[in-house]
């Protein structure tokens, strides 16, 4: 599959730092709030920018990677949550609410029969992706398909209206396979990408370094009997990746190609992102870095990229929450930009 990207047309951008430098304030007062103005601006080609139906997407799925241990949670817990949040009960859920977010819940590879369970969209790929301690996670039509999801989705969302996008994911096991991006796509060794997830301890994360560097290793013994580069991005994203993180990437791009405003959420997230920008560097002029979460190496995997989140408040719970909490701060971008009056309307004089 591939995505027609272009960076963000910058033509406007001179007459649009006019009107935010003559707004009535200081220039250049309102700092980061000026900053996301400018790329929303940039990003819908338009001096008074809006932020209408925003969507949020909740993508679930398993890792075969689980059954080595390397999360404290079990796997039952992926669908026990996405259960959770039909009902309305998980931090997703409220964050939601409260910022006006419409929530789309997708099953894309749980292993558990979810069919049938109101306010689950049924996008199941497969019961969980493949170990990949001992072979890729997924077939090459298997992530095919899973970009293809995220590029369904967002088109519904485009069709109601929408005009920023957030994901989040659901997937016990999932930091695993994103500091194996992260170490990959950032030439960053392996151990310092590797944290606790969930709260593993002292002995179950030392296990968790274990196996994930037999799981690489293994990868570029792969390549080399196969003389096909170590890091074809593609194929290392097939080989470690989760469906729901797929989905993910598949979501952020077809964004980028629709021109939304792409809000991207902590660790797991972040690393979709890098390798959405890997595949497709522009994609990155659409995207709005939320927030440094806890994990260990979060905020190195935002270095890879020159990422500047706008918040830094110790997330560490997935489901796109972080996101979901700097929403405000581009609504209040947008209204700046829209409702502030000028020194010309205000009587003010321009003392610069």
């Amino acid at each position: 599959m591939t995505f027609d990207i272009h960076p963000i047309d910058r033509s406007l951008q001179a007459t649009l730092q006019q009107k935010i430098d003559h707004l009535n304030k200081p220039k250049g007062s309102l700092g980061r709030l000026e900053e996301l103005a400018m790329q929303i601006g940039l990003i819908q080609h338009t001096l008074s920018p809006s932020l209408n139906h925003p969507c949020h997407l909740l993508l679930g799925g398993d890792h075969g990677i689980e059954r080595e241990g390397v999360s404290v949670s079990p796997r039952e817990v992926t669908w026990q949550q996405m259960i959770n949040f039909t009902h309305g009960g998980g931090g997703v859920n409220m964050f939601c609410r409260q910022h006006g977010f419409t929530l789309r819940i997708v099953d894309v590879g749980v292993d558990h029969d979810l069919t049938g369970v109101e306010g689950i969209i049924d996008r199941k790929i497969a019961r969980g992706t493949r170990n990949f301690l001992h072979e890729a996670a997924m077939t090459t039509e298997q992530y095919e398909r899973a970009l293809q999801v995220g590029v369904e989705l967002v088109d519904n969302c485009v069709s109601q209206g929408c005009q920023v996008l957030s994901v989040g994911e659901m997937g016990i096991a999932n930091t695993s396979p994103s500091s194996i991006w992260m170490s990959l796509l950032g030439n960053i060794p392996l151990d310092e990408c590797i944290g606790a997830g969930a709260g593993l301890d002292t002995t179950g994360l030392r296990h968790k370094r274990a196996v994930l560097t037999q799981a690489v290793e293994h990868y570029r013994s792969l390549c080399q009997a196969a003389h096909t580069p170590q890091l074809d991005v593609e194929d290392m994203i097939r080989y470690f990746g989760g469906f729901e993180m797929v989905a993910a990437i598949g979501a952020m791009l077809r964004g980028a190609e629709r021109g939304l405003v792409v809000l991207v959420d902590g660790f797991i997230m972040t690393a979709c992102a890098i390798a959405a920008i890997r595949l497709y560097p522009a994609a990155k002029d659409y995207m709005v870095f939320a927030h440094c979460g806890d994990e260990s190496g979060h905020r190195r995997m935002l270095d890879i990229v020159g990422a500047r989140p706008l918040l830094n408040l110790g997330l560490r719970l997935g489901e796109g929450t972080g996101a979901l909490c700097a929403f405000p701060l581009l609504d209040s971008a947008v209204r700046m930009v829209r409702e502030m009056n000028n020194f010309d309307t205000a009587k003010i004089t321009k003392y610069f």
